[in-house]
């Protein structure tokens, strides 16, 4: 089988290589940019079918990790490249958060929940958060755009793990015009009465709790109502999470009921948090998120 001439990128274009690795029947590359939102460096890795490299418009998925994670934790571990391979779909990964860097130093935490590798996908607007910590319009906006100007995609899907399963319905169900599918794994579905959620939006927040309302997922989707035909959620049934209340997944299903819309919610019994999980589900969320981009 011959190999199609890479992609290339314009002249102009504002990411920098970091690597590019041959995997299935494409490449699995990592970029840098310096970020506006987040005003420090920002790194991603994108799954590239040889569609994609052949010049073709492919359906992509963007994917948000959860806390302590960046983009390396699910391009390494959640074997998702082979399925993209067979389906012609774009895989993106952002990081987390921003981060320090010999040139900068970005506000940290000791608690793993609110500090660097956290974020819950939102803008905060209490110093000194406020500086960097701008991963709404990061994604949704600044990320967003640079993916559609420097790479062949035809649509974009969102879909997360944990924190980033409660980013990926925050946005989701928040900017529906960006987006054809949300999928999520594990995700935190209330974030503002949860432990780790309320610790970090006292940080990012203050005090101010409609703030923590517009940056809670369960409350977003209960607000604006149906959005998508169906929504995909995965949740392990022996996730340890899950029983110390830090998910509140019953929080998602109310207001998905409440809204009107479509939820196929799966308990996975004997399934935990980890990475393992996901390697046993991500097929099906991939396959989501492709059936739903060819009816957009």
């Amino acid at each position: 089988m011959s190999i199609p001439q890479a992609h290339s990128l314009p002249a102009n274009t504002k990411l920098t290589t970091i690597s590019t690795n041959r995997c299935f029947d494409g490449e699995q590359r990592y970029y840098c940019h310096q970020s506006d939102a987040t005003k420090t460096a920002m790194t991603f890795s994108i799954y590239l079918p040889d569609e994609a490299l052949a010049g073709h418009l492919c359906p992509a998925i963007l994917y948000l990790s959860g806390l302590t994670c960046n983009a390396d934790n699910v391009t390494h571990k959640a074997h998702f490249q082979q399925k993209c391979s067979e389906l012609g779909m774009i895989f993106i990964a952002p990081d987390t958060s921003p981060r320090s860097s010999d040139e900068q130093d970005v506000p940290n935490d000791e608690r793993y929940f609110v500090g660097q590798g956290a974020s819950y996908y939102v803008d905060a607007t209490q110093a000194p958060w406020s500086d960097n910590f701008n991963m709404q319009s990061y994604i949704a906006d600044e990320l967003y755009d640079l993916l559609r100007t420097e790479f062949g995609i035809a649509s974009i899907g969102i879909m997360g793990h944990s924190m980033g399963g409660h980013g990926a319905l925050l946005l989701g169900f928040t900017f529906p015009s960006k987006f054809v599918s949300v999928s999520a794994l594990s995700p935190v579905c209330a974030a503002s009465e949860s432990a780790w959620g309320q610790a970090a939006f006292t940080e990012y927040f203050g005090d101010d709790k409609e703030k923590w309302q517009a940056s809670d997922a369960a409350h977003t989707i209960e607000a604006v109502g149906q959005q998508y035909t169906s929504i995909l959620v995965d949740q392990g049934a022996a996730d340890e999470f899950l029983a110390d209340g830090q998910l509140q997944t019953p929080k998602l299903q109310q207001a998905c009921a409440k809204a009107g819309q479509p939820l196929t919610l799966r308990y996975q019994a004997g399934h935990d948090h980890s990475y393992y999980f996901i390697q046993s589900v991500i097929e099906d969320h991939i396959e989501h998120h492709w059936r739903m981009a060819q009816l957009s």
